[in-house]
């Protein structure tokens, strides 16, 4: 059986997610930040367009990155720097990853060094669409551009994970509507004893038990009272709580989610995307849609860097789907668009709750930053926050993944500040082989008597034979 999606059906679900997300997030922003519950019943701000959300501002800058680069170049580091050119605020965790990039670390470090608090807070799974719609079906593609965007201002934290669960909840809604069977997909895809998977399961055993939404809400704000407010467990359990509770109604389901407090225009903007997908724009109810019109208002990106950047939903719709068909035909999909009707076989039905794909992302270090060099992906991990004191010996791993198929020989070398020292030497020979194809060499450094604020070295990688010579940034602060 030929499998594929139909373009004009793709068309709807996606001009859905976009339009459901402006809907939700004008009605929760006049609410955001407040603890309490709300009462909400429709729009109560007095304007006949949408409210600005970072939300979906954010994504439009991650769209000009697919455009520019194309979606096999995407990687936190390029995200990284697309933050730095385009995104000016510095709210929370935003603020964060800017910081320390602009000292020198690179994504994930970004998103994890002096972190604590914001890594497990909302600023990633808010920003997922995008990846959704680029993989539809596809979820271990989409929660692999998600978990590269969020480790920028999140690294390993429970923002992250919140990120992978919203990006395959999306991505496989795009052809499947069954609502267990998309969370059982969607929990696959992140590590059983997280916290953002301990808050849904308190939405779903009270659901099952009967419980009120509102006694359901505040289970979940008590279990999560050690996080603080903000943060990413409890406001993702909003939103299967409205999806829940709300029954399969569009509006129901996302004034439950906002009236749950604190992140609603989150929350909102969310849930009215996931909904958008399954109920497609023919859908969404007009009371919804006339209001508000179908502009998209931002608020939090620089527009005067790209002015190209969509302008309303249509438009956004309509540029997504374009590097969406590339994107297919990119990654070699089992499937693309066409204009039969959506056939997707049973066997790739029975894949999407695989975990391979998403345990290799929970194996990654956040302290761990990678660099593909053509021929040897060399990944290099500090292990801890990179801060350091003279003469504190410092242990860092360095592997090298063999891309090649053919046996390698690399050399490594370091260039250190001045006074620093490395055990047991400052080159190294590695013989890589194509099974098992990684090696993994593990120094110490010994920082020197004087430090500065910020120290900067070099790890090069050259292998025999092979023109591209790889080289790795070394950033230490000191402590």
């Amino acid at each position: 059986m030929s499998m594929g999606i139909n373009r004009a059906e793709f068309r709807d679900k996606m001009y859905g997610c976009w339009l459901g997300k402006n809907i939700g997030g004008t009605l929760g922003a006049p609410f955001e930040g407040q603890q309490q519950t709300n009462d909400a019943t429709g729009y109560t701000h007095n304007s006949n367009e949408p409210l600005p959300n970072d939300d979906l501002d954010l994504q439009l800058i991650w769209l000009r990155a697919v455009q520019d680069r194309g979606v096999r170049a995407i990687t936190n580091q390029l995200l990284g720097e697309y933050w730095l050119n385009f995104i000016p605020p510095f709210w929370n965790e935003y603020g964060v990853c800017k910081s320390n990039m602009r000292v020198g670390l690179i994504p994930p470090l970004s998103g994890e060094y002096e972190n604590a608090r914001w890594k497990h807070s909302n600023g990633a799974w808010i920003r997922t669409e995008i990846w959704a719609c680029l993989a539809p079906g596809l979820p271990d593609i989409a929660i692999k551009y998600a978990y590269a965007d969020a480790s920028v201002d999140h690294g390993g934290g429970e923002g992250t994970y919140a990120a992978i669960f919203i990006a395959a909840l999306e991505s496989a809604a795009f052809i499947i509507s069954d609502r267990e069977e998309l969370l059982r997909i969607a929990l696959a895809k992140i590590p059983a004893d997280c916290r953002v998977a301990r808050s849904i399961a308190i939405v779903r055993e009270s659901y099952a038990q009967g419980v009120p939404w509102l006694d359901a809400r505040n289970r979940v704000v008590e279990d999560s009272a050690d996080l603080g407010w903000f943060q990413a467990p409890a406001n993702v359990a909003f939103v299967i709580l409205g999806w829940l509770y709300g029954c399969g109604d569009f509006g129901k389901s996302i004034t439950l989610a906002v009236n749950c407090g604190d992140d609603t225009d989150c929350t909102g903007a969310t849930l009215g995307a996931l909904l958008g997908i399954l109920c497609g724009g023919e859908g969404i109810p007009k009371e919804w849609i006339e209001p508000i019109g179908e502009r998209i208002i931002t608020i939090a990106i620089d527009r005067g860097s790209i002015y190209t950047l969509p302008r309303t939903i249509m438009e956004l719709t309509e540029q997504v789907q374009r590097q969406a068909e590339i994107a297919l035909l990119t990654y070699s999909a089992d499937f693309t668009f066409n204009d039969s009707p959506t056939v997707i076989t049973e066997e790739h039905l029975q894949w999407l709750a695989d975990t391979g794909a998403a345990q290799e992302i929970w194996a990654k270090s956040p302290y761990a930053v990678e660099f593909d060099f053509v021929h040897t992906k060399v990944t290099l991990d500090y292990q801890r926050e990179p801060k350091v004191q003279p003469g504190v010996p410092f242990s860092v791993t360095v592997t090298l993944l063999n891309l090649m198929p053919s046996c390698q020989h690399a050399d490594i070398s370091w260039q250190l500040p001045e006074g620093w020292q490395i055990l047991p030497a400052q080159q190294q020979h590695v013989s890589l082989r194509h099974h098992p194809p990684t090696e993994t060499v593990s120094v110490t450094l010994v920082p020197g008597p004087v430090l500065t604020a910020t120290m900067r070295g070099t790890l090069e990688v050259t292998v025999q034979g092979r023109p591209t010579v790889g080289l790795v940034p070394l950033v230490f602060i000191a402590g």
